[in-house]
């Protein structure tokens, strides 16, 4: 086997290059993975163009998963050859947070991809907690989705859905297309998907929406005297306030989209949220006891059974050279995306 791999680098914000680097050798209690395929995030393309990583030189990537190539000293229960995915925060498990089982609030984690190095690369070292063995027959790709299809369990977890409720995803993407399909899992008796990009609608559809509008004014109209539960995940200080807005009486409202602006709620949205008591959740990462959770062996279980559809929502799928231009376009928006997939090792 060669001591070398084929790798994207982030240097700086911009500066993106695929190099050659040393495979990183696995440690006691860790395992070399063969990553199968790595997905893009939205935080990805902010952090490789504009925010940077916790460290620089960095590989980024951390939606990912793989195949078990080498076990260091001590670990045992996996084979090789074995696939996995990975979840990307490797929590303390010694703080708060962590000793009550609430790992998506650790207070000293690493992760993937932004502090250590990521999946944008042929191999990677994984501690044994993080390796999460899969049913029987997952397809790699559906096995690299399940980060996104966890965070959406998670924020839907974090508000009182119940069957019958009418349901509101603000935002398309992976994340709001598996909220969709949850909240109709859930027994939603209404989902209506809102996105302002026409085609990311025509997704929510095929997503399980019983609706898809495009603006605001059609939010309003379809909300009528609001939705029982409103998941946010578009990320958009203007949508986080519509979000609010569009709730109904004691609704919910889940936010799992990171803005890169200041967000604002405005008089009249404020108002309601006092009037209506409606209650506001913040949704970090997808992580709960046992690590790395029941979001994670649900969405495994789910993908595997056919109950969330992926395929449709994979539009790109790629080897690794086309990672610089790719997130360069993307973050242009100059490609009409959903899921992109990398394959680092071309398989």
């Amino acid at each position: 086997m060669s001591t070398t791999m084929r790798a994207v680098v982030l240097h700086a914000p911009g500066d993106i290059r695929v190099e050659s680097v040393a495979i990183p050798e696995p440690k006691a209690g860790e395992a070399l993975v063969k990553v199968a395929a790595c997905g893009v995030c939205g935080s990805d393309i902010a952090r490789m163009l504009t925010k940077g990583a916790h460290r620089l030189p960095l590989i980024c990537g951390h939606e990912f998963s793989g195949y078990i190539e080498a076990l260091g000293p001590g670990v045992s229960g996996y084979e090789l050859g074995e696939l996995v995915s990975v979840p990307p925060m490797i929590p303390c498990f010694a703080c708060g947070p962590c000793q009550k089982g609430s790992f998506s609030l650790c207070e000293d984690y690493d992760y993937f991809g932004s502090r250590r190095d990521g999946a944008y690369a042929q191999y990677v070292a994984v501690p044994v907690s993080n390796l999460m063995k899969l049913p029987e027959g997952l397809d790699p790709v559906a096995a690299a989705m399940l980060d996104p299809a966890a965070i959406a369990l998670h924020a839907v977890w974090r508000t009182k859905l119940r069957a019958n409720h009418r349901v509101g995803i603000v935002g398309a993407g992976p994340i709001g297309l598996f909220a969709v399909q949850w909240a109709r899992l859930a027994g939603a008796s209404e989902v209506v998907s809102i996105d302002l990009n026409a085609q990311k609608a025509a997704m929510a559809i095929e997503a399980g929406a019983t609706s898809a509008v495009s603006s605001p004014e059609e939010a309003r109209d379809a909300a009528g005297d609001g939705f029982d539960v409103i998941i946010e995940s578009a990320g958009v200080p203007a949508a986080e306030d519509m979000a609010v807005a569009l709730a109904a009486r004691h609704g919910d409202v889940a936010f799992i989209g990171i803005p890169n602006a200041p967000v604002t709620l405005g008089e009249p949205t404020f108002a309601r949220f006092l009037r209506n008591e409606i209650s506001m959740h913040g949704a970090w990462n997808s992580f709960s006891a046992p690590f790395p959770g029941d979001e994670w062996r649900t969405s495994a279980v789910n993908l595997a059974n056919g109950q969330l559809k992926w395929k449709f929502m994979v539009t790109h799928d790629l080897p690794l050279d086309a990672v610089p231009e790719t997130i360069r376009a993307l973050g242009d928006r100059s490609i009409f995306s959903s899921k992109v997939i990398f394959r680092p090792n071309g398989e």
